[in-house]
C-alpha cells in the first residue's frame, strides 16, 4: 500500500450538470442542507489540524461542482497558502470556469481537470442531462481559458459509455497532439447509475489503448500523474493520454487518497465505508484535534487493499446507490 497523503475534498454535493453516470434520470437526490455542510472555518481546522499533522500534503477540490461553492477562490486561496500544502487541485464541470480561471489561478490553483465526455453538442448534451441551450461551448470556453491562463497540466477526464461517446476516442486523443493538454480515458462504473452501467457495460482501457496504436502508436510516457491513470503518449505528442482502469485492471494496491464529504465524513475508498468518521459532528460537540488525529490513524490502518470489482460483486444488491457527489468527488 501506497502511503496516503492525498485527499479528496467534496466542497458540495449540487451540481448544475446530471451525468448520465453519476445521476438516474428522475431520480430524487435529497441535497444537504447548507448548515450541514462544513463550514470553511471547519474544513480549513480539518486540514491544518488533523490532515496535515498525519501526513496529508495533496489536496483536490471536487463536488458535485465546487465552483457552485460560495467564497471558492477564498478557500482555494487559504489552503494554497498553507506552508505544508504541496500540491493543490480541482475537478470542475468547466461550465462556470471561464469567467472564475483568472482568480482560481492567482489564489494559487495550478491543476485542473475539467470534464469534457464529447466533442459533439449533442451527445455533450445528452451524457449531462440538458434539455435546454447547448452547454458544450460554455465549457469550451472554460477549458480554452485555463489553458490561456496557465494550469498546467491541464487534465480533461472523460468517461467512456459504450454506444454514446466511445466513437469519439480518437477525437478525444487527437487533442493531445498540438497542445499540452493530458486526456484522461475513465472505465465507466457502476457507481451513480447502475441501470445504465448494467445496459451499455464499459470499455476496457487496453481496448482503447489498441484503437490509439492502431492510428498513430502509443509509447509510455515520462510524466507520471498522482493518481491512478497509467500514462501514455502519441509519439511527439505535446500532451499525454491517461488511462484510469478501476474495471479491468485494479490498482487498490497503489491508492493514494481517502474522500472527504461535504458534510464532513470522512472515507477510506469509493466502495468501502468501514469505520468512517463523522468529523463535522465531532468537531461541533467538542471533540479534540488531537482525538480526531488519533482516529484518522485508526482509520488509515484499515483501509484495504481490494479489488473494486470484488467490493462491487460484493455489495447486497449487486449495485452501489450513492452517487459520486455524495461519496465525495
Amino acid at each position: 500500500m501506497n502511503q496516503v497523503d492525498y485527499l479528496r475534498i467534496s466542497l458540495i454535493d449540487r451540481c448544475n450538470f446530471r451525468c448520465q453516470y453519476c445521476m438516474p434520470e428522475g431520480a430524487e437526490l435529497d441535497y444537504i442542507l447548507k448548515q450541514e455542510l462544513l463550514t470553511d472555518a471547519e474544513l480549513l481546522t480539518l486540514i491544518e489540524e488533523v490532515f496535515i499533522p498525519v501526513g496529508f500534503t495533496r489536496f483536490r477540490l471536487t463536488g458535485g461542482e465546487p465552483l457552485l461553492r460560495p467564497r471558492v477562490v477564498e478557500l482555494v486561496r487559504a489552503i494554497a497558502s498553507l506552508p505544508q500544502t504541496q500540491d493543490l487541485s480541482m475537478t470542475t464541470n468547466g461550465f462556470l470556469l471561464a469567467p472564475m480561471a483568472q482568480n482560481l489561478y492567482n489564489a494559487g490553483l495550478r491543476r485542473i481537470n475539467i470534464s469534457l465526455d464529447s466533442l459533439e453538442s449533442d451527445t455533450f448534451d445528452q451524457i449531462i442531462g440538458n434539455r435546454g441551450r447547448s452547454r458544450w461551448q460554455q465549457v469550451w470556453q472554460g477549458i480554452q481559458e485555463a489553458y490561456r491562463v496557465g494550469f498546467d497540466p491541464l487534465k480533461l477526464n472523460v468517461v467512456v459509455i459504450p454506444g454514446v461517446n466511445d466513437h469519439e476516442v480518437l477525437d478525444l486523443a487527437a487533442l493531445t497532439i498540438d497542445k499540452q493538454w493530458h486526456v484522461r480515458f475513465i472505465e465507466f462504473m457502476p457507481i451513480g447509475n447502475s441501470d445504465l452501467f448494467a445496459d451499455r457495460g464499459w470499455v476496457s482501457s487496453e481496448e482503447l489503448r489498441q484503437r490509439i496504436r492502431e492510428c498513430w502508436g502509443l509509447t509510455e510516457s515520462q510524466i507520471r500523474g498522482n493518481g491512478p491513470a497509467d500514462v501514455f503518449q502519441i509519439p511527439g505528442a505535446k500532451g499525454t493520454l491517461g488511462f484510469i482502469s478501476q474495471m479491468s485492471e485494479c490498482f487498490c494496491d497503489r491508492c493514494n487518497r481517502m474522500r472527504l464529504s461535504a458534510d464532513g465524513w470522512l472515507r477510506p475508498c469509493l466502495l468501502n465505508e468501514t469505520g468512517q468518521i463523522d468529523l463535522k459532528t465531532a468537531l461541533r460537540t467538542g471533540v479534540s484535534t488531537a482525538e480526531l488525529r488519533e482516529q484518522l490513524r485508526h482509520l488509515l490502518a484499515l483501509k484495504p487493499e481490494i479489488n473494486f470489482k470484488q467490493r462491487y460483486a460484493g455489495t447486497t444488491t449487486g449495485a452501489y446507490t450513492r452517487t459520486m457527489s455524495q461519496i465525495g468527488g
